[in-house]
């Protein structure tokens, strides 16, 4: 018999509520695939949120390796490019918001 391989440290990130992070660090065994570390931890997952290791929107049958982090990406509320919009309209300061130049 060879020696045991060792288990794979994952963390799981998710906000369920804006300002608001949960964070979970957990072990896996090699081979393990993200779909078996979720139910592993008991998240109760929904089919419609997105789910990434890393930033990267990711398949449930992707194999986990160590140190990977596990995000689980709520659905936006608001259009980013219309938050931009509301962002610029609204009153405040705006010389933050001029581009540099950089052809000078």
């Amino acid at each position: 018999m060879g020696p045991a391989e060792p288990l794979l440290a994952i963390e799981l990130v998710r906000s369920a509520v804006a300002g608001q992070v949960d964070r979970l660090e957990f072990t896996v065994a090699p081979g393990t695939s993200l779909a078996q570390a979720l139910l592993q931890c008991g998240v109760v997952f929904d089919a419609a949120l997105k789910v990434g290791i890393w930033g990267r929107v990711t398949p449930l049958d992707t194999l986990l390796r160590d140190r990977d982090r596990i995000e689980i990406y709520r659905p936006l509320t608001v259009d980013p490019k219309e938050a931009r919009r509301l962002r610029y309209r609204s009153p405040g300061d705006k010389s933050k918001r001029v581009r540099p130049n950089p052809r000078r």
